[in-house]
C-alpha cells in the first residue's frame, strides 16, 4: 500500500492506486454495460489467435444484433519493456495468452454463439456450465493492467554474480558485479568500484544493462 503523506495531503481518491484503477476502467474496460445482468466470463482461444477471436466476436455481436447481450471483450496485457542497445522499447505482452475476457447475459442462445466464433475452443467453467468471474477477480485483473501502465515491467532476468554497466544517475558508466537481485521490487544490489574501494550500489532494472 502506499503511504499517505501528511505534507501533501493527499487524499485516498487522489492515490497512485486510484487513479491506475480509474485509468484502467476508462482505458481497458470503456463504459459501464447498459444490462446490469451482464457478467464477466473467461473463454479459451488458440493461442496466438486472441486477437482474431475478439474481432470475429464483435462482429458476430453486430450481425447477431446481440449487442444487449453481449458487451465488452477484453483481452488483458501488460506493458513490458526491454533494453537493447541502451535504448528502451515498451510492447504489450498477454497477461493470459489463449484466454479472452468477454461480458455476457448468459443464455442458450449467447452461449452458442460465443462457443461457434472461430478458434474459441470453449468456456472455463465447471463442466458444461460456464462460471462467471466474481467482483473481486475483476477488479484484479483491471487494476494488474493499469498497475502495469503506470510501471511497465522489464523483460530482463539478473543473475547474482554477473557483470552489469549503469547506463543512468551518479554512477553511469560505471560497471559492477550483481551482488543480490529483488525480482518484486526490480532491484539490484551492484558493487561498484569506486575511489578504489568496492561499494553496494542500489539501481533498478532499468538503470542498468547487461554487459556482452
Amino acid at each position: 500500500m502506499f503511504m499517505v503523506d501528511e505534507e501533501k495531503k493527499e487524499s485516498a481518491a487522489d492515490s497512485p492506486e486510484s487513479r491506475a484503477a480509474a485509468a484502467a476502467e476508462v482505458a481497458v474496460a470503456g463504459e459501464a454495460p447498459q444490462n446490469t445482468n451482464m457478467k464477466w466470463y473467461i473463454i479459451h482461444a488458440y493461442s496466438g489467435f486472441e486477437r482474431k477471436v475478439k474481432e470475429s466476436l464483435e462482429s458476430r455481436v453486430q450481425a447477431f444484433g446481440l449487442q444487449g447481450k453481449i458487451g465488452r471483450v477484453l483481452i488483458p496485457t501488460e506493458s513490458v519493456t526491454e533494453v537493447r542497445g541502451g535504448k528502451k522499447y515498451t510492447s504489450e505482452r498477454m497477461f493470459y495468452p489463449g484466454y479472452v475476457l468477454v461480458e455476457m447475459d448468459m443464455d442458450d442462445q449467447v452461449w452458442h454463439v460465443v462457443k461457434s466464433t472461430p478458434r474459441v475452443t470453449g468456456f472455463v467453467g465447471t463442466g458444461q456450465q460456464p462460471t462467471p468471474l466474481s467482483e473481486e477477480e475483476v477488479q484484479h485483473i483491471v487494476y494488474k493492467v493499469a498497475d502495469s501502465r503506470e510501471k511497465p515491467k522489464l523483460k530482463v532476468k539478473f543473475e547474482k554474480n554477473e557483470t552489469v554497466r549503469i547506463s543512468e544517475g551518479p554512477f553511469a558508466t560505471f560497471t559492477g558485479i550483481v551482488d543480490e537481485v529483488n525480482e518484486d521490487r526490480e532491484t539490484l544490489k551492484v558493487m561498484v568500484t569506486i575511489f578504489g574501494r568496492s561499494t553496494p550500489v542500489e539501481l533498478e532494472f532499468g538503470q542498468v544493462e547487461k554487459v556482452a
